[in-house]
């Protein structure tokens, strides 16, 4: 007979993201890991395999928690420019700040070696863009944001600037470039 877990997969998985984002893939031990989550190598192993299926967990973790606030901000029942002025607060009152974005991140870090993290980065650019695009394209046809280039290409655009943003926060950008930046870009878009 197993032996029950008896550890919260759920909340061990949150904090060995947070551990992978501080530190990189490369530069977190399994130490590091049974540190934060006070859970054993053995209890991790188990459930998890090994620190590279962690890791891909965390970031599909982090893929669908930023892609499901991008969500909240597209459901919300307001004017595609109030939506993507929530985007916009919402990037300056990020409470990760000088982490930046695990999948830059880790695009840094791999490069395209892996293919499954690369897969993964893909994914969560593919997702971020048809929200954005959606929100964008609602927004040209109430003649809100310019139509000089498509949904499609704001949409690429917008989620660029959010990329570099992140790279930003990363390099130590203070908050008056950051918002700087934003307040340029999203400006670009209004007709």
């Amino acid at each position: 007979m197993s032996r029950p877990r008896e550890f919260d997969v759920d909340r061990a998985l949150q904090q060995s993201m947070e551990v992978f984002w501080n530190q990189g893939f490369k530069s977190t031990s399994y130490e590091d890991l049974t540190r934060t989550t006070g859970v054993k190598k053995q209890s991790l192993y188990c459930v998890f395999n090994d620190k590279r299926s962690l890791f891909l967990k965390a970031l599909a973790l982090y893929r669908e928690q930023s892609v499901g606030k991008l969500k909240e901000i597209e459901a919300q029942a307001s004017s595609p420019l109030d939506k993507l002025d929530s985007l916009r607060h919402s990037l300056l009152d990020d409470e990760s700040g000088c982490q930046g974005c695990l999948m830059v991140n880790s695009s840094l870090e791999f490069g395209t070696d892996d293919e499954q993290v690369t897969l993964e980065n893909e994914l969560m650019l593919e997702e971020v863009q048809q929200i954005l695009e959606k929100i964008i394209r609602n927004g040209q046809e109430q003649q809100l944001i310019s139509n000089r280039f498509s949904s499609k290409e704001l949409a690429a655009y917008l989620n660029n600037t959010m990329l570099g943003v992140k790279i930003m926060e990363k390099s130590g950008s203070s908050r008056e470039q950051i918002e700087a930046v934003l307040r340029t870009s999203f400006a670009m878009m209004l007709p």
